[in-house]
């Protein structure tokens, strides 16, 4: 299955120019071309970078 934009966003938390700023940097996954206008990303994909990620806790906020 593939995940639109305003699919990754809500599933990862993430806004629009953060995903694509990300994606720049190499530190995001790159969609793939659905059709000549439309891009997705597999929802595998996301899951596994979400995955990857490191974990938040209280202490990130603690200051």
């Amino acid at each position: 299955m593939y995940l639109r934009r305003t699919a990754v966003e809500k599933m990862t938390g993430l806004s629009r120019s953060t995903i694509y700023k990300l994606m720049a940097k190499g530190d995001f996954p790159r969609p793939v071309k659905l059709t000549e206008k439309a891009v997705g990303w597999p929802e595998s994909v996301v899951a596994a970078w979400l995955a990857a990620r490191p974990p938040v806790t209280d202490a990130a906020y603690a200051a």
